[in-house]
């Protein structure tokens, strides 16, 4: 597994090694040890996977009391994954960073504990699948708003068509009105 940098020097975008042939191919998308060694020593809890057509923004959600950390990765389809530093103590707080993850790609992105997270698809529909170091705690997740002025993420939207979004995420606030790690 190669591991690349990411404009934030704790999100980490992983790149398996992939053996293929004329019956199609193989890799492994995960070893705890190689995890611990190279990354961070931390237990994954929970895994989700997530269905969504195209055009649909999910995010940016984060748990502040439970925060999680995430590690995504697309098994059909072709979404845009960004996340946001919301560690007040971290030199990249603020700054976000984003990504294409693709079945085609097969690229992982860890996203350390401290992070707001979200995606929007981008191909037909997607189905993603995110590792989770702490357990959904639904009293414990907050929303900030997908285009905030302030965080200026550059979306690749699709059309001129707003996405997609759920009830919560069209309510969710401002990153100034957001909860900060400490």
């Amino acid at each position: 597994m190669k591991i690349h940098d990411t404009s934030i020097p704790d999100v980490k975008l992983l790149e398996p090694q992939v053996f293929g042939d004329e019956r199609g191919c193989f890799f492994e998308t995960f070893r705890q040890q190689w995890f611990r060694e190279h990354l961070v020593d931390l237990d994954f809890v929970q895994e989700n996977q997530s269905h969504s057509l195209q055009g649909t923004l999910r995010g940016l959600h984060y748990q502040l009391r439970q925060p999680q950390g995430k590690l995504i990765r697309v098994v059909s389809g072709e979404i845009f994954d960004v996340c946001v530093d919301l560690r007040r103590s971290s030199p990249s707080f603020g700054q976000w960073t984003g990504h294409h993850l693709s079945a085609d790609n097969k690229h992982q992105l860890w996203v350390p504990p401290g992070f707001a997270h979200g995606f929007y698809v981008i191909s037909h529909e997607a189905h993603c699948l995110y590792k989770c170091t702490d357990y959904y705690a639904p009293s414990d997740e907050h929303s900030i708003r997908w285009d905030d002025a302030s965080l200026a993420i550059d979306w690749p939207l699709l059309s001129t068509r707003s996405p997609i979004l759920s009830p919560k995420d069209r309510a969710a606030g401002t990153f100034a009105e957001a909860n900060y790690y400490e």
